[in-house]
């Protein structure tokens, strides 16, 4: 969760367009579903549903590789 922080500080301060909200949004639930089920494995003995780790993590890099392409395309005025 640290190591994403920064991300979503620096998303908030951009303000840009549409692709990196939706980068953004897809990085937001990959980690609510990738740590909310290794903590819920933890803390409860139990996960939140079958495959919620493996489809957050694959979210997780979804979503990174969603920012690098918003860094490549030109935004309208």
């Amino acid at each position: 969760l640290l190591m994403h922080a920064p991300v979503f500080l620096a998303v908030g301060l951009i303000g840009a367009g549409r692709p990196l909200r939706i980068a953004s949004l897809l990085l937001l639930v990959g980690l609510v579903l990738f740590c909310g089920d290794l903590l819920a494995r933890d803390f409860l003995g139990s996960r939140l549903f079958p495959m919620s780790a493996p489809i957050g993590g694959t979210l997780l890099i979804a979503g990174w590789l969603a920012i690098a392409g918003s860094a490549l395309i030109q935004n309208r005025p």
